[in-house]
């Protein structure tokens, strides 16, 4: 954890910020990401000087392309990135997310999920960068008038990653994307501060690097002598005007290729509701915690994303291990307590209280990402999903893709202590329902499913089958223009090594 943050507030360059930390980019229906290898980095330095990186600025009418780059280690060192530079990014994105036996583990990447059996991004695979390309329409076009120039010298297509447009819907058939967190563009939220309820709106040093966190710090980020910026690409950085900040208006991205079986989903489903339409689509709300059409199983105020899961403190509503209520448990530091000086002491004293789940939960402001993810493939919908496969069935899914400034303590806290841990909220025996890999901790199972009900036992599936199989992976930083503009100048006579 960097520095505390001081008390000059500099308002946000949105010029210099690329545009997927403040769009989604719904309305460019088609994209594309293209992994690349360098194999000429004079030649991927002079691309990237002219590519037309699109920005956070709002315009109006929006424009109907857009291209963001984001980098590998790899490919930041193959550009002449001093390895002194290299040091001040963080462990998980050097090492990469294949790049350690006990991260896979962690991320639940073990069995079927297993970096050695991925497409690309496991260890067998060399990648430098990943281009994003987003049109309205025509994207072939749009990408090959970008292929142009020193392309062809400076990279080869390691792999292509298509999308299709399922209409805001995932695979499975549920409306997705409804859930993100608001950031403080306009740095007005005090930070630190302790809240007693939950609030969607986190600190920007949440998603951006070079700007106080949710502790009121900044991140650790690659930072750089002054003198070292001989072309003056790079901004200060705010916590040390001293140095340089490579970091600062950039983040990390998080890419992982989600084949989903939604045959099998709605099949097992089908099988376990006796063939009923509705119990089949009740149990289905059950696991995702949303309907079809993303109204939450907790009753929500004004829209699909204004809820919290105080009022469902047994899980009878919202079961515990629904896979919104582990991704966002929508909880505070003083979780459902009222806002009373002498209940904020108890808390702070560990004198017990009603509600023995709400304690086992971290508070969600520290682990929001900001999803940017895309459907790939053919759209089944459930009621075909009932038939058997056909020969022409191919592979649908979700590219996974998240923004964060912390990959450990965001992304990887997520993924591991609430999605595939089986010990979340007081559950045993289960994962996420639709994330979990299946395979035993030690003799203990992960593939159950529990349904709270009210003065009854919990319904417990049993044997609930894989659903989801990682097929690639990586991690990779989104600069800014400006260290855009840094690595486009490096080693062509500007900015020293």
């Amino acid at each position: 954890m960097g520095s505390a943050a001081i008390n000059r507030v500099i308002p946000v360059d949105f010029s210099d910020v690329q545009g997927l930390a403040a769009f989604g980019y719904a309305k460019l229906a088609q994209a594309r990401f293209l992994l690349l290898a360098i194999r000429d980095a004079a030649a991927a330095r002079a691309w990237i000087a002219a590519a037309p990186v699109s920005n956070s600025e709002y315009r109006n009418p929006p424009p109907a392309t857009a291209l963001q780059l984001t980098f590998t280690p790899a490919g930041l060192r193959a550009l002449g990135v001093p390895e002194a530079a290299m040091a001040g990014f963080s462990t998980e994105f050097l090492s990469g997310m294949a790049g350690e036996e006990s991260r896979s583990r962690r991320l639940g990447d073990i069995g079927n999920n297993d970096p050695r059996r991925w497409s690309w991004g496991g260890p067998k695979y060399d990648i430098s960068l990943v281009a994003m390309f987003y049109a309205k329409q025509d994207l072939d076009s749009w990408i090959a008038a970008n292929q142009n120039g020193p392309w062809s010298q400076a990279f080869e297509v390691a792999a292509t990653l298509d999308t299709s447009d399922m209409g805001g819907r995932e695979p499975f058939g549920f409306v997705d994307g409804i859930s993100q967190p608001e950031f403080d563009w306009k740095r007005e939220r005090a930070i630190p501060g302790t809240t007693v309820s939950y609030a969607n709106k986190v600190a920007l040093g949440e998603l951006l690097l070079g700007y106080p966190d949710e502790y009121g710090k900044y991140t650790d980020r690659p930072l750089l002598d002054a003198a070292s910026d001989t072309e003056n690409d790079l901004s200060p950085a705010e916590d040390q005007p001293s140095r340089k900040d490579l970091g600062r208006n950039g983040s990390y991205l998080v890419l992982r290729q989600l084949d989903q079986d939604v045959r099998g989903f709605w099949q097992y489903l089908n099988r376990e509701a006796s063939a009923d339409p509705d119990a089949r689509y009740r149990l289905g709300a059950c696991m995702v915690g949303r309907n079809l059409d993303g109204e939450p199983l907790i009753p929500a105020q004004n829209d699909n994303n204004t809820f919290t899961y105080d009022a469902d403190p047994e899980g009878t509503q919202c079961p515990f291990g629904a896979h919104i209520r582990r991704a966002n448990p929508r909880n505070a530091d003083l979780f459902g307590h009222p806002g009373g000086l002498i209940h904020q002491t108890a808390s702070r004293l560990g004198i017990p209280r009603p509600g023995l789940h709400d304690d086992l939960i971290a508070s969600t402001r520290f682990h929001r990402v900001l999803r940017r993810g895309r459907e790939y493939g053919a759209k089944v919908s459930p009621e075909d999903a009932l038939q058997p496969a056909s020969a022409g069935d191919s592979p649908c899914g979700l590219h996974f893709v998240c923004l964060c400034a912390n990959i450990g303590r965001q992304f990887e806290f997520v993924q591991n202590a609430w999605l595939m841990r089986t010990k979340f909220n007081g559950l045993t025996g289960e994962s996420d329902p639709l994330l979990g890999n299946r395979q035993t901790e030690g003799d203990s199972p992960t593939d159950d499913f529990s349904i709270p009900r009210e003065n009854r036992v919990a319904r417990r599936l049993r044997g609930v089958p894989q659903f989801i199989t990682v097929r690639g992976g990586a991690y990779l930083f989104l600069p800014s223009l400006r260290a855009l503009r840094y690595l486009a100048h490096l080693g062509n006579g500007g900015n020293s090594r």
